[in-house]
């Protein structure tokens, strides 16, 4: 793409000499002989740069300046002057020009300052999609029950300094929800420091965490800070931290009381100042049972609970992570687009996914890769999937295969309020909001299909709560 420079001068004899040379440079060049002008045409023509001259009839260079830099706060603006003095230097830079230059202009310092300006636009255009990189592969997708209630969630905490564990299956996105608590955090512009506990052998655990001092143990042959020193002022995750031993367990806790740490082999505490955020996809309260928890330091780390709901419970967001995963695979990954038929949708929908959002992105390449049209069909679905995973209750064949009518209205009844109490995360007082129905009569129809959530205890009517409407 050629680059847009707009030159701003009263001189004729200016602007068609400098003209002239940026064309020959390869840059596409638009010229304006007033201030008025080339405010106008900076609005039309959106250059990359602009050279402006100081000294101008009507509205002079420095007030052009003022002018585009309220109008677009990231114009890259080059100011050139016959007489430019310290004073006019230090007011062109305090309102944000990029360089001043002289008349007469010398070519070579005209074409290296154009250089400078648009290497440094370069790596601004180049933080800007890094940025828009990150935010995409970080992105909590969804508009279900169980997402916008955890969305909410996520708002309420970040704002707080207190420390949050995330519970959940593997492959749900614990660490995007650690990224959104911190990207939302008034530790947002500090580092965001990740620690996954099952990936670190035991033995090294500590000195991951805690750091070293050089001779401290074979191999420690420089002293090392650990990451609780290199998160200071912003947010260690501890992800999978049910998979810490014991001992390092121990170390976390007196570092959450005193926040004070001390390297391994070494003998001066250092104060460090950290959110800590958790996640594990154990049950904590069962491993804290069975002596491989401490309980003191979950009731540390565990002060907001966030769980967060596995992919067969918000079966409705699957059509936007798919169309997520598209747009994120065939720009970032190289891999050509297709589009997924309804019935492909309808497919992947039905599936159980216990590898959760993971799964189903890596299912997602790999339909787009393998798949032979142009458009992914449920066959493609079939042929590279496979059927396993579907859902018992998913599919109308299910239903078909009931012997009497009576049968099949009571299968298709338990199967629509199982789908719409996964919708809505199990509240029933919700669910029976949505289904305009007494909410006494859905308690009643849950124990008489016998419906519970899953690895969750049986849904329970309050005292009263089922006697006091008729069954519908």
């Amino acid at each position: 793409m050629n680059r847009k420079i707009l030159i701003v001068d009263d001189e004729q004899g200016i602007r068609a000499a400098l003209g002239q040379l940026l064309e020959f440079e390869g840059y596409d060049v638009r010229t304006a002989a007033n201030a008025v002008d080339g405010l106008a045409e900076y609005a039309r023509f959106k250059p990359h740069l602009v050279f402006m001259d100081v000294k101008m009839a009507g509205i002079d260079g420095l007030e052009a300046l003022k002018k585009l830099r309220e109008q677009d706060a990231n114009a890259i603006v080059v100011m050139i002057s016959g007489h430019a003095t310290i004073a006019t230097a230090v007011e062109a830079t305090q309102h944000g020009a990029y360089d001043i230059l002289e008349k007469p202009l010398d070519t070579d310092r005209i074409l290296v300052t154009l250089r400078n300006a648009l290497a440094h636009l370069d790596l601004a255009e180049e933080n800007t999609r890094l940025r828009d990189t990150v935010h995409s592969r970080f992105q909590i997708v969804g508009n279900s029950y169980g997402i916008r209630e955890l969305t909410e969630k996520i708002a309420l905490v970040a704002r707080t300094p207190a420390r949050v564990l995330i519970t959940g299956e593997n492959g749900t996105g614990k660490e995007l929800v650690a990224r959104a608590v911190h990207s939302q955090s008034a530790r947002a512009k500090n580092v965001f420091v990740e620690v996954n506990c099952a990936a670190i052998p035991s033995e090294l655990i500590e000195s991951e965490l805690f750091g070293h001092m050089k001779g401290s143990f074979t191999g420690a042959v420089t002293d090392r800070a650990g990451k609780f020193e290199q998160a200071t002022g912003g947010t260690l995750f501890l992800d999978e931290i049910g998979d810490m031993s014991l001992a390092a367990q121990a170390k976390v806790l007196r570092v959450l009381q005193d926040g004070v740490v001390t390297r391994i082999g070494g003998a001066k505490a250092v104060q460090v100042d950290v959110r800590v955020l958790a996640a594990t996809n154990k049950v904590v309260e069962e491993e804290i049972a069975a002596g491989r928890f401490r309980e003191d330091l979950y009731y540390r780390l565990n002060v907001v609970p966030i769980h967060v709901p596995p992919l067969r419970e918000r079966r409705e967001d699957i059509p936007s992570l798919i169309s997520h995963f598209i747009s994120q695979l065939t720009t970032q990954g190289g891999i050509a687009p297709r589009a997924f038929g309804d019935d492909a949708v309808a497919s992947l929908q039905k599936r159980e996914w216990p590898g959760n959002v993971r799964e189903l992105r890596n299912t997602i390449e790999r339909l787009l890769i393998l798949s032979a049209g142009p458009r992914v069909t449920a066959d493609d679905v079939e042929r590279l999937v496979g059927r396993r995973g579907e859902t018992p209750d998913g599919g109308l064949g299910a239903l078909l295969d009931v012997p009497t009518f009576e049968d099949f209205k009571h299968a298709a009844e338990r199967a629509y309020l199982l789908v719409k109490l996964r919708a809505f995360d199990w509240n029933v007082s919700e669910t029976a909001r949505a289904l305009d129905m007494p909410r006494s009569n859905l308690y009643k129809k849950i124990e008489r299909y016998g419906l519970t959530r899953e690895g969750g205890p049986p849904v329970v009517a309050p005292d009263g709560a089922a006697s006091d409407e008729d069954d519908g």
